[in-house]
């Protein structure tokens, strides 16, 4: 999930970034700082929005930077459980695939694609279910829910699974609607006896 977050912190700026004006330079900073670090409580830090507060500097003795306590606007992305998250397939694996779901990667694996027998074509990469026929292959939108976050030193690792209704492949047919179509063929079969 996206998040906009109001984040107190310390930032140095050093004497290189002087002349771009105290907000600025103080932007520039954050930037250095936050932008593309993970922390576990924030997640992926996107973006510096904007400052809401800027505290009076302070020099220390042996840097000639000036210390600043701010207080600014961050965009971040966490991943939460059971979210449903939409993405791209960016692998596909004999054990799995690989979504990009904006500035993460997630994994589904082989037993958590599909309600249906699910083989692996390893010649074209894709994976297709046996009565559904539908398939999987690198580059396919897809639509999944979360359904573990492991956040382990700088890196995330989220598990996901498009088994539920209503997710997996974008063009996938509704499976509410292909076991209405194996029914009313079977109701028909018996008509006809």
């Amino acid at each position: 999930m996206y998040k906009m977050l109001t984040i107190k912190d310390k930032i140095r700026v050093p004497p290189i970034k002087f002349d771009l004006g105290l907000e600025n330079a103080i932007k520039s900073s954050l930037e250095d700082k936050w932008e593309g670090t993970i922390m576990k409580d924030i997640g992926v830090s996107l973006s510096v929005d904007s400052i809401k507060e800027i505290g009076e500097g302070k020099i220390l003795a042996g840097d000639g930077a000036i210390h600043y306590p701010v207080a600014f606007q961050l965009l971040s992305f966490e991943p939460e459980m059971h979210e449903i998250v939409k993405g791209h397939v960016i692998d596909v694996t004999e054990f799995g695939v690989f979504i990009r779901m904006g500035p993460l990667d997630g994994m589904i694996h082989v037993s958590q694609l599909m309600d249906d027998f699910v083989s692996y074509e390893s010649k074209r990469g894709v994976f297709v279910g046996r009565d559904t026929k539908n398939t999987l292959k690198e580059g396919d939108s897809v639509k999944a829910r979360v359904i573990s976050v492991s956040v382990s030193g700088k890196e995330y690792k989220i598990g996901l699974t498009t088994r539920q209704h209503g997710l997996g492949g974008i063009d996938w047919k509704d499976r509410k609607s292909i076991r209405d179509e194996k029914v009313a063929k079977m109701k028909k079969t018996e008509a006809k006896k």
